[in-house]
């Protein structure tokens, strides 16, 4: 197994386990949702001598620190599992890349994507996720959650998914081709 140049940052020694399963990395904890200037100014640090991907929880702290790092370290690339990847067990606590399989961690690591600060040619709007059906019906949330999972970007609300799609430079025949995959699923 030849090693991952980026560091990984996760949230604390669990993950780090985990990702250790799945793959030869090395990674920067984060020890919960909090981020000094000090992690910050590492994180740069890292970023420019070997870069970053953003391994962080399907929850509200991770979604937190994942906003933290992209703010304050550009460039960085995201590796995404969707919430019930992450679900523990009955006997363990909290939702996390900790109870995510190595085959998940290796599949979300095989589909990295990079927050770009240029705006792509044809950002999607919400007048798109209205088009679609992924707001405004009793069915969108769940098709936001496809959506997410299939595009490899995570699950967000209306507004955060547009965020998403454009932030991640989706490109209108990969979302079209996700939706055709979700109304397929749909209809049996």
């Amino acid at each position: 197994m030849s090693k991952i140049k980026e560091v990984i940052v996760v949230e604390g020694k669990d993950d780090t386990k985990q990702i250790h399963k799945a793959v030869d990395a090395d990674t920067y904890e984060t020890n919960g949702s909090a981020l000094s200037n000090a992690d910050l100014a590492r994180l740069r640090k890292l970023q420019a001598s070997r870069g970053l991907i953003v391994f962080t929880d399907p929850d509200f702290n991770g979604e937190r620190l994942r906003k933290m790092i992209s703010a304050a370290v550009p460039g960085v690339k995201h590796a995404f599992i969707r919430r019930d990847q992450g679900a523990p067990d009955e006997a363990h606590g909290s939702l996390g890349v900790e109870h995510a399989t190595p085959a998940t961690i290796k599949a979300a690591l095989a589909h990295l994507y990079t927050q770009t600060s240029e705006p792509p040619e044809d950002p999607f709007t919400i007048r798109d996720l209205q088009a679609a059906g992924l707001t405004g019906n009793s069915h969108a949330r769940h098709r936001r959650e496809r959506l997410g999972a299939i595009l490899g970007i995570g699950y967000g609300n209306g507004k955060q998914l547009v965020h998403r799609l454009n932030m991640f430079q989706i490109t209108p025949a990969q979302f079209t081709q996700a939706m055709t995959k979700i109304r397929q699923e749909e209809n049996g």
